[in-house]
Order: structure tokens, then C-alpha cells, then sequence
């Protein structure tokens, strides 16, 4: 049996100050479009790439469209699937998605791809692969979190620090307790003994543990209580997927 309580409830967050960004569910980071890329803040101009987050130009459209891809789906999202999956079948792989993604956001590392493939994969399928409908929602996720990391990066370094990391989820729904936050960035100590600071790499692998973990345990905690029983075995299969994604 676990259980989670204390002040900081994952299933009703503490009410936001005035002038954080408003929070339409806790569970949930809004989802203002449907799947176009998101729009960098800052001091980015139109058309100017940012540096320091690994942009890459789309490759050029090609003919075929995917009429699997959700219904409004930006051309560019469709276009980059189309010049990774070169079979045609429909689907792609973790180093296919790597791919992908390379071209607007940067290179994953291998950890962070498996941690979105399981995260957003059909649960009906049994192997590690990715449709147009999944492949769109990963793009949208990704857009939508890097307008997050790039707004408390605030000295442009790419890099964000613990407090920025705390404030950063909170913006995104996720009131983490501290002492799971120093759990969470422990993860990436290099042993230097120098204050630790995530890569937007490092934001989005450990911001999926906490979003797939969250939801997860949302599924146990129906009335929103921050409490929640579960079993051995419903634990272990919970937590499981999220330690071997490493």
C-alpha cells in the first residue's frame, strides 16, 4: 500500500500567485492549438531561430499526406514524420523520432525518447512505435513545454536551476513537494558539488516523470485527495516503465 500526503497534494495544487500563468487543470498543461508549432517568446524575431536549443530548418514538403494525422495538423509536423518513416508504413521507431525531432527541437537523448514513446504510444500496441496521431500530440507537447523552459531560462543560458525547474512545472500544473523536487534533481548531480542546472534535454525527461507519474497516480486519486491505496503489484507496474527508460 502507498499512499501520498502532506501540503503539497499533486491532485490539487496550491492556488497560483497573481502573477504566475493561470493553470487550466492541475493535471494538465494547457492545450491552446491543435499540434502547430508554438511560437518562441523572448526577444526571438519572426523567422530568427533561436540559439542554444538546437533548431534545425524542416526539411522540404513532400507530396503524400498522412490522413491519419489529426484534422488541422501543422504541415510541418506532418512533413517531418513523412521524411523519417521511409518505409511508408505509417510508423516510427525511437531513432526515427530522434530524427524527427532534431529538425525544430534538438537531439534527445535516448532515455527521454523511450520516456515520450511510452508516455504517448498507443497502449494497444505492444512494440515501441509511434503513429501520425501520437507523433503530432509528442511535437505539441514539446512546443508547449519549450515556451515554458525558455521563459524561466532567463539569462539565455539554456540552462535552468532547481528553483527555476520548481517554478517551471508549477506553471505547467505540477505542484511538486520539495522534497520530491531534490529527489528529481539528484538525478542529474554530476558529482562536481556545483549547483545543478538542466539542459531543456534534462527539463523534458525529468518533467515526463513527473507528468506520467502524476497521471498515473490521478487514475488512484479519483476524488483529488492526494491520497491514494494501491497494491504491490499495481505499484511496482507503475513505477517500472519510468526506472527503465534509462
Amino acid at each position: 500500500m502507498a499512499s501520498y500526503s502532506g501540503n503539497n497534494k499533486p491532485s490539487a495544487p496550491p492556488a497560483p500567485d497573481p502573477g504566475e500563468p493561470r493553470v487550466a487543470y492541475p493535471y494538465q498543461p494547457p492545450n491552446p492549438s491543435p499540434y502547430a508549432p508554438i511560437a518562441h517568446s523572448g526577444s526571438f524575431g519572426p523567422g530568427s531561430p533561436p540559439q542554444g536549443y538546437g533548431y534545425y530548418q524542416p526539411p522540404p514538403p513532400t507530396t503524400n499526406v498522412y490522413s491519419s494525422f489529426p484534422l488541422g495538423t501543422h504541415p510541418d509536423v506532418i512533413r517531418s514524420f513523412q521524411m523519417v518513416d521511409r518505409n511508408q508504413n505509417g510508423y516510427i521507431e525511437e531513432k526515427e523520432l530522434q530524427e524527427a525531432l532534431a529538425w525544430n527541437y534538438q537531439r534527445f537523448s535516448p532515455s527521454t525518447l523511450r520516456l515520450l514513446i511510452f508516455l504517448f504510444r498507443d497502449p494497444r500496441e505492444s512494440s515501441s512505435i509511434i503513429g501520425p496521431k501520437e507523433f503530432a500530440a509528442i511535437w505539441s507537447c514539446l512546443g508547449q513545454w519549450r515556451v515554458i523552459f525558455e521563459r524561466f531560462d532567463r539569462d539565455r543560458s539554456g540552462k535552468i536551476d532547481a528553483m527555476e525547474l520548481r517554478d517551471a512545472l508549477y506553471s505547467l500544473g505540477y505542484a511538486v513537494p520539495p522534497s520530491v523536487l531534490q529527489v528529481l534533481i539528484s538525478r542529474y548531480d554530476d558529482g562536481s558539488r556545483r549547483p545543478v542546472d538542466l539542459s531543456f534535454d534534462s527539463f523534458i525527461e525529468g518533467g515526463m516523470i513527473v507528468k506520467g507519474l502524476t497521471e498515473k497516480f490521478k487514475e488512484k486519486d479519483t476524488r483529488y485527495t492526494g491520497s491514494a491505496t494501491l497494491t504491490y503489484e499495481t505499484f511496482m507496474t507503475m513505477i517500472i516503465p519510468f526506472l527503465v527508460a534509462d
